[in-house]
């Protein structure tokens, strides 16, 4: 799996954006599962980090591995001491790789397999204030391949620093990117803490602050950031000062229309393409709003057990191990991805995956001419992806990811502590 720089915030709780798990573990999808979008009414469950996929036969006569990896520490982790143990382990199978890389520039950090391939782990210390993303890959006894993964962020100088900042400091990100400072426990003054963190634009857009929830506050603006424009983010917490400053790219918005199948990318006022998709079933729609990519997976494992789709005889219902150019969108599991198994006639014609959209491409991904790899490349994180005429009748909550869109501005200025 490799991920886009600029994923994930610099000083941040990757939780809250969009995290793959809350425990980085790998193998068949067995796990502690979340129910999120509870008050939507259709509950959408996550476990060990696979989202909802396409389902096909092809998928369903996979059997699951019985290797299970464990990344310690685990995923979401921040505030990792420089010289804490960072260790990748498997059990019932044998590591084949493990990449850790720091996020901002794309390096790759040395690390040391055993000798006997059941752990790994990195060849020196870590640098301060850093996202890392590992992401290991192990066969069990029979060949059958798991995956984990996850995100951590080491500490900053200042280990009293409870606010965490996403995007990265120094990153490119799209036009819908919040901005989203995370905490260490619940914050009961909300008032006194948000008047302590000033989001500005050079744009001269109004930012204004949002509770997602105790430990959440999310800013934006009324409408998306405008393309070119650096925005400054400047905390005084615990006397601790910090400045987070990133730049707002080209603006692209692509619409996905449920009932064409279609999805029209829009790229500063101009449609630069038109691209044929598959989007959740009548049984499993896709939902409807504004979503925000907060994640890039070159391959991500989707096991249906995460999302609660299994037989009679308790297999997954899918569980594919490599998943091409997946984009998440949602922490409940909403992805945008390659579809390598569909036939090339449901594209554009036929809604059949379980909730995520779906486009065409080739096992591995190594076609570059392919559809998922063209919106893969051209895409980054924060930019914005809409879904509308699915047949979902719920309403996608602002906190699932970074939907923050879907909230009205007047109902988003009613939520900051500091009006």
């Amino acid at each position: 799996m490799v991920a886009a720089a600029g994923v994930l915030g610099g000083v941040l709780a990757v939780t809250a954006l969009g995290g793959t798990s809350s425990a980085a573990t790998g193998g068949n999808g067995a796990g502690e599962t979340t129910q999120t979008q509870s008050q939507a009414g259709r509950p959408t469950a996550q476990a060990t980090g696979q989202p909802a996929a396409q389902s096909t036969p092809q998928a369903t006569a996979q059997d699951a591995s019985d290797a299970r990896i464990r990344i310690t520490p685990g995923q979401g982790a921040h505030d990792v001491g420089i010289k804490d143990p960072v260790k990748v382990t498997v059990s019932d199978g044998k590591l084949t790789k493990v990449t850790m890389t720091a996020v901002a520039t794309g390096a790759e950090i040395p690390g040391t397999l055993s000798a006997d391939g059941t752990s790994w782990k990195p060849d020196g210390g870590l640098q301060r204030a850093t996202v890392y993303q590992i992401a290991a890959e192990a066969d069990d006894a029979q060949g059958r391949a798991a995956t984990g993964n996850a995100t951590i962020t080491t500490v900053s100088p200042a280990n009293d620093f409870i606010g965490h900042v996403g995007p990265q400091n120094g990153s490119t990100v799209g036009v819908g990117m919040p901005v989203t400072v995370t905490f260490d426990k619940a914050i009961a003054d909300k008032a006194a803490v948000e008047s302590k963190i000033q989001v500005s634009s050079s744009s001269g857009q109004r930012a204004v602050g949002h509770w997602m929830n105790d430990g959440r506050l999310d800013f934006r603006p009324e409408t998306y950031w405008k393309p070119g424009s650096t925005v400054t983010v400047r905390q005084n917490l615990q006397g601790v000062q910090k400045t987070v400053t990133f730049k707002i790219g080209r603006s692209q918005v692509s619409t996905v229309d449920a009932r064409t199948k279609q999805m029209t990318v829009v790229r500063d006022g101009k449609t630069i393409k038109t691209i044929p998709i598959s989007s959740g079933s009548a049984e499993h729609p896709t939902y409807n709003g504004q979503m925000v990519i907060s994640e890039k997976f070159r391959h991500i494992r989707m096991n249906a057990a995460s999302v609660n789709l299994t037989e009679k005889d308790g297999k997954p219902s899918y569980n594919i191990a490599a998943v091409p150019h997946a984009m998440r969108l949602t922490d409940s599991g909403t992805f945008i991805h390659g579809n390598y198994w569909g036939a090339d006639s449901v594209f554009g014609k036929v809604n059949t995956s379980h909730g995520c959209v779906g486009l065409k491409d080739v096992k591995g991904g190594g076609d570059g001419k392919q559809p998922a790899a063209w919106f893969f490349d051209n895409s980054m994180t924060g930019d914005v992806v809409i879904v509308k005429n699915s047949q979902d009748k719920t309403t996608l909550a602002p906190d699932n990811g970074l939907s923050d869109w879907n909230m009205p501005w007047s109902e988003w200025v009613a939520g900051s502590a500091a009006n």
